[in-house]
């Protein structure tokens, strides 16, 4: 009979614990946020609770607000801790605004990264959409105003052709500007490409494929992303019971509240699918983050603690995940 210690890896809720400490975490939603939405924990409040669990950092993400704000309040409260903030441009910045970035460059603490939009991308805009008489429908089908207050505005990035001057004003602030992320929001896969060449032209050092893009990504187009020098995000959110729950409260309108994109009523795919992906690709290209805030959720620190926990499980050495949580997230944050 095989010796059972060839096979048999111990499995300990220490070891999550222990993986935490030096950990990061780039995409923390801790509110404020819509009362209809509330947060699970307060910007402080997380702050506090990853310290105290040993993590080194954690970004702060709003889709109202730029988090520059936030994170210079966070450190002058919580002492020995690093937290970082940014800007994501969404519609209530007006979409595509240097105006908006270039404030964000000199607020606060300053600008960590700049996202192009969550919800307020065209890509991700026009997939959302809400369930009626037993039927999914999107929002743009079902309310003109929608089309008008909020598509219109939204993010798109041209794959080719003359970029608008607000577009280059943006990407030229951001490479003047090297300690900043690009991070590519929710556009679609051929949007992220194009991202991906733009920062090679203006010379952006540093791109991080968002989640929901590197969701939409086969393993070739992840392959040709990591071999651009971009790091690939993959959160934990995605993968949870509250996925499929109309909880895009993003729209202040409750006739909008939506389901992300059109999901069917399960999780897609899984945390085993991602594992596979990752091994596929390689740790080295992955940085693992929560997306963790929604109150139905628990707080963002836990969170990190179970994808870490997962990742275990799912046969990732302890090397593996410091890659993913630690080392690759710290050189994007300069802290390597």
């Amino acid at each position: 009979m095989r010796d059972m210690s060839e096979w048999v890896k111990e499995r300990t809720t220490e070891k999550s614990y222990e993986l935490l400490k030096g950990a990061i975490d780039i995409h923390v939603h801790a509110g404020p946020h819509l009362k209809s939405s509330p947060r699970s924990v307060d910007p402080v409040q997380a702050a506090i609770q990853a310290r105290d669990a040993g993590m080194r950092a954690i970004v702060y993400m709003d889709v109202f607000e730029m988090t520059t704000g936030t994170a210079w309040i966070v450190s002058r409260v919580v002492p020995d801790f690093k937290v970082f903030g940014g800007i994501i441009l969404n519609t209530v910045y007006g979409g595509m605004n240097p105006r908006a970035v270039k404030t964000a460059i000199f607020y606060g603490s300053g600008a960590k990264y700049v996202s192009f939009g969550a919800h307020s991308t065209k890509y991700q805009a026009s997939k959302e959409g809400r369930v009626v008489d037993g039927k999914f429908s999107p929002l743009k089908d079902l309310y003109p105003k929608f089309v008008e207050e909020e598509l219109s505005r939204c993010i798109e990035i041209p794959l080719e052709g003359k970029l608008s001057p607000e577009l280059t004003e943006i990407l030229e602030m951001i490479a003047a500007n090297p300690q900043i992320i690009l991070n590519t929001g929710h556009v679609s896969p051929a949007e992220a490409f194009r991202l991906i060449d733009l920062a090679k032209h203006y010379g952006i050092p540093k791109v991080l494929l968002a989640n929901s893009v590197v969701a939409n990504l086969t393993i070739a187009e992840m392959k040709r992303a990591a071999a651009s020098g971009a790091y690939l995000e993959r959160t934990l959110a995605a993968h949870t019971h509250t996925t499929t729950i109309p909880k895009t409260h993003y729209y202040v309108e409750p006739e909008w509240r939506a389901l992300d994109e059109g999901l069917p009523g399960a999780v897609s795919g899984g945390l085993k699918m991602i594992a596979e992906q990752i091994q596929e690709v390689g740790p080295k290209h992955f940085i693992l983050a929560t997306d963790f805030g929604v109150y139905s959720l628990p707080p963002p620190v836990e969170g990190m603690r179970e994808f870490i926990a997962s990742m275990l499980d799912l046969e990732f050495s302890e090397e593996e995940v410091r890659w993913m949580t630690s080392i690759n997230p710290g050189k994007l944050l300069d802290l390597e």
